[in-house]
This record gives structure tokens, sequence and C-alpha cells, in this order.
């Protein structure tokens, strides 16, 4: 029987979802064409749900991908990888992830939350993971730089509560020097 020899990959991630407690999907970036038509990729988001959303543990091999979740009050986080994926590395794609948004939700991970707070959560995202390669692991940097790429954003493009809240930083962070 012959070993099977795989060429190492940065390319790690498959994908990252975010379901609700429901199974209705709030956010879905897919890095490869495991699933290239989106009927393929509703499908594959059923599936999942049917087959995590019940149950205690984190990690799951399903259609042959690895596949680590996390649940939160009335969401379910996943990230997914091959199967010959190292889980931990998967599991700490996900903690990142998490607890970047919960630092930036005031440890308010809920649905209504996070749809209020859909850009954090790109920015999180693409922080975290660049086309399937992980970029950072550490929840403080990527909250950082999260808060930083939205003070890139024009004066003329922010809403009223986005200028108001950054008015409000820049006034904290005068005040503490």
């Amino acid at each position: 029987m012959e070993a099977l020899i795989l060429e190492p990959s940065l390319y790690t991630i498959k994908a990252i979802l975010i379901l609700d407690n429901d199974g209705d999907l709030l956010f879905a970036k897919y890095y490869d064409d495991t699933y290239p038509s989106v009927k393929e990729q509703k499908a594959f988001e059923k599936n999942i749900f049917n087959k995590t959303h019940r149950t205690d543990s984190e990690i799951a091999l399903l259609e042959g991908l690895t596949v680590v979740y996390k649940s939160s009050i009335d969401l379910y986080f996943y990230v997914i990888g091959s199967s010959y994926e190292n889980e931990l590395m998967l599991m700490t794609v996900l903690n990142c992830l998490f607890d970047s948004l919960s630092q930036m939700l005031r440890k308010n991970v809920e649905k209504r939350a996070l749809l209020e707070n859909m850009e954090g959560l790109f920015l999180a995202v693409d922080e975290t993971v660049d086309g399937g390669v992980i970029l950072k692991s550490d929840p403080q940097q990527v909250v950082h730089r999260v808060a930083l790429r939205r003070e890139d954003v024009p004066l003329t493009e922010q809403t009223v509560s986005q200028v108001l809240q950054s008015a409000k930083e820049q006034i904290k962070r005068s005040l503490l020097r």
C-alpha cells in the first residue's frame, strides 16, 4: 500500500460560513471551487447545519472535508478545510474570527448585532484569511487592523453613526494621552 504524499500548501481554508439557528445563511465565503454553483453551496450549507446543530462536538468530517464549528446564542460559525487539514489550524482560525467579533461586538455575538455590523465581519474575515491562506491568528491584531481600515473610509461615504463613533474614539484616545 503506497502512502499518500501531499504537497504542502498555504491554501488551508476552503470556506467560512455563519448560519443562524434555523440554518439560514448569514455569511459565506468560499475560497475554492469545491462547490462551484450556488445550488451546490446551498445544499452543502443545509447538510452541514443538519449534521452539526444538535451536537456538542467541535469537529466533523463531512463530504470529504474537515469542518470545525462553534455556536453562540443563535449563530453557528464554521471553518472548512480539506480532510487532510490540521484541525488545530482550522480551530485557530475559527477562534480568531469568533474572538475578534466578540471584541468588536462587545461580547454580544448574536444575529442582530452581527447583522448591524456586517462591515466589521467582512473586514475581520478578510484580515484573518485571504484566498484560503491564513493571514492572522491573533484576535487583537485583527481588531486593530479592522479599526484602522474603518478609519480609512472617506468622510463622505460614512454614515452618521460611523462619524459619531469615530469622533467618540478620537476623543477617548486624546483624553487617554
